[in-house]
C-alpha cells in the first residue's frame, strides 16, 4: 500500500492524523484524489457517518479509503451534541459557536460528565471495516487553551487537569479516541501485511 485515502477536507484531522501515522502509512486527503465537493453526513449515527462517507468516496472515486467520524457526547444533555456536534450551532460548523451553546445548556449543572466517540471506518478491496476510540471526561466552565480544535478547549480528559487544547500533539494523541480509533486501524492494517511508507 503506498497511500491510503483519508476522507476529509479538515486539515485538523488530516495534520492530526499524520502525527499519528504519517511515519507508518503515507496519508492523502480528499484534494489529492479530486475531491472538492462536501461528502453527504446525513445518518443518525456516528458510525453511520463513518461508513456514508467512506462509501461516497469509493462510490465515486473508485478509492479504497478510511473515513471517521466524531461525536462529543454529554451526559447532562442525554448524549448531545453526538452525530451532530460539528454543527452543533449551525450549519456553520464554527467552534466557538457550538461551545458557547454547550455552556449555555449546561449553565448551572453540577453533571459536567462527557466523552468523545470516534468511529472510523475503512472500506478496503470490498470489505468494510469499523474501529471505534473513547475517551470519557469532563465540560469545563470555560474554554482553556489555544491548541487541538472543535471542543478541545472546554473537554478535560479523565485523569488529567488540563484540557485537550492545553495539551501538546503527542499528548494528545497518545489518549485521545481519535488516536485510539487509528491506532485499531493501523494494527489492522498491519496484520494483514500492509507495508507501512519507505
Amino acid at each position: 500500500m503506498e497511500s491510503i485515502v483519508f476522507a476529509t477536507s479538515n486539515p485538523n484531522k488530516i495534520k492530526e492524523v499524520n502525527e499519528l501515522i504519517g511515519q507508518i502509512f503515507h496519508i492523502i486527503g480528499l484534494k489529492e484524489i479530486g475531491c472538492a465537493e462536501d461528502i453527504p453526513e446525513t445518518q443518525p449515527t456516528i458510525e453511520g457517518n463513518a461508513l456514508q462517507k467512506a462509501q461516497y468516496v469509493l462510490d465515486n472515486y473508485q478509492s479504497d479509503c478510511f473515513a471517521e467520524d466524531t461525536g462529543l457526547e454529554v451526559e447532562a444533555l442525554n448524549g448531545e451534541p453526538g452525530v451532530y456536534s460539528a454543527r452543533y450551532a449551525g450549519p456553520q460548523r464554527n467552534s466557538q459557536d457550538n461551545m458557547d451553546l454547550l455552556l449555555q445548556k449546561l449553565e448551572g449543572n453540577d453533571n459536567r460528565m462527557a466523552r468523545f466517540k470516534t468511529v472510523v471506518a475503512l472500506v478496503l478491496e470490498g470489505e468494510v471495516h469499523t474501529f471505534e476510540g473513547i475517551i470519557n471526561g469532563r465540560i469545563g466552565l470555560e474554554p482553556q487553551g489555544e491548541g487541538g480544535f472543535g471542543y478541545d478547549p472546554l473537554f478535560y480528559p479523565e485523569g488529567h487537569d488540563i484540557t485537550f487544547a492545553e495539551m501538546d500533539a503527542a499528548a494528545k494523541n497518545a489518549i485521545s479516541h481519535r488516536g485510539r480509533a487509528i491506532r485499531k486501524l493501523v494494527d489492522f492494517l498491519l496484520a494483514r501485511g500492509d507495508q507501512p511508507a519507505t
